[in-house]
């Protein structure tokens, strides 16, 4: 795929995580096709994922990964002309029709689309509940979904966290294409324990993990909130911004 703009934000990116020596191991790629559509299912805990989500792709035959992202990030003055450019699909959370319409054409077109099914990065650094749509679009488009993991990011740019340290360790796990038939419901299941396995098996590959360590979830023994806990401090923070939109009168 011939795209001069899109192929040189992806070297700014790799040249931008080799300065910071992030130490990225990849396992998996080879399960993304060469060719036709594809959905690749993110966890989400840093904002980094939409960096890190595309290498995998573009290391398999410099494919390329259309993000769906929510459309606040396109209305940004640096960032929207970067999504734009690159194809990206903007996400309206209070009416995501368009967005999966947009989502399954990409996907007929052969492209490869990239989800974060969890909506929201993970505070607990665990797999989150799912919205529903991927099975659906993947359906819809007739494409097989890919679960993938990404476990390292949130320790440079994530949630309250900031660290450019120099040669944090990244791991990234594509997984093989998950059985999408049957019951939606009992799908949309699977396709949640096959990210909570691909999860164990990054965390077993993670060089980094010791006991309590606040990068690593707490089903692992690590120090992050549980899913529980999260969940209350995700509804504390979205009281606050509400709070803070009505003080400035959005």
């Amino acid at each position: 795929m011939v795209e001069p703009f899109y192929q040189s934000i992806v070297l700014i990116a790799k040249g931008a995580f080799a300065g910071l020596g992030l130490k990225v191991d990849v396992v998996g790629e080879e399960n993304i096709p060469l060719s036709g559509g594809v959905l690749l299912a993110i966890n989400h805990t840093s904002y980094m994922d939409f960096a890190l989500g595309g290498i995998p792709a573009h290391n398999r035959g410099r494919r390329l990964v259309r993000f769906m992202a929510k459309d606040s990030i396109f209305k940004h003055k640096i960032a929207g002309p970067l999504m734009r450019g690159m194809k990206h699909i903007p996400v309206d959370r209070d009416a995501g029709s368009q967005a999966f319409r947009d989502a399954v054409a990409d996907l007929k077109k052969g492209e490869i689309v990239g989800v974060f099914p969890e909506a929201t990065m993970s505070r607990s650094l665990d797999i989150k509940d799912l919205k529903s749509g991927t099975i659906r679009m993947a359906r819809i488009a007739k494409v097989p979904v890919l679960p993938m993991i990404i476990f390292g990011g949130h320790r440079v740019l994530s949630y309250g966290v900031k660290d450019l340290t120099r040669g944090r360790p990244v791991v990234i796990m594509v997984g093989e294409s998950l059985d999408i038939s049957g019951d939606p419901e009992e799908a949309h299941d699977r396709l949640r324990e096959a990210l909570r396995d691909l999860l164990a098996k990054a965390i077993e590959r993670y060089p980094d993990k010791p006991v309590g360590a606040s990068w690593i979830p707490a089903r692992f023994g690590g120090g992050a909130p549980t899913l529980e806990e999260a969940e209350v401090i995700e509804v504390e923070a979205r009281a606050e911004r509400a709070a803070k939109r009505e003080a400035k009168g959005d």
